[in-house]
């Protein structure tokens, strides 16, 4: 028995349609799986780079795609890879200076402290 045939059999949950199957996802394959001649190395960022996100963390399993086993290893090379500098450990951000004082708002000069 199939997942989906698993999900159009259970019983029915009062309120929901009965008629409707639920969404299983399709698996994905692992790509060090399927390319055996692939390596995970701390010293190839531009690999690695796919497997962080935009806010330089280690994306999970079941965003990549990865078997647990290759995922372990690739969090061990990421994390390698940034104790040397190849990639980072927080996202880039831009520095706003944020404003604190009501003077400096209106457009009034502030006092200067004398030495």
């Amino acid at each position: 028995m199939t997942t989906r045939e698993r999900a159009t059999t259970a019983r029915p949950r009062t309120g929901m349609r009965t008629n409707r199957t639920r969404y299983v996802p399709k698996r994905k394959v692992c790509f060090f799986c399927a390319n055996k001649n692939e390596v995970i190395d701390y010293k190839n960022p531009e690999k690695l780079r796919s497997y962080v996100s935009d806010r330089a963390k280690i994306d999970p399993r079941r965003r990549t795609g990865t078997c647990a086993k290759h995922q372990r290893a690739m969090a061990t090379a990421i994390k390698r890879a940034r104790h040397l500098a190849l990639l980072p450990f927080v996202a880039d951000h831009s520095f706003t200076p944020a404003v604190t004082s009501q003077a400096s708002q209106s457009g009034q000069a502030t006092p200067q402290p004398t030495p």
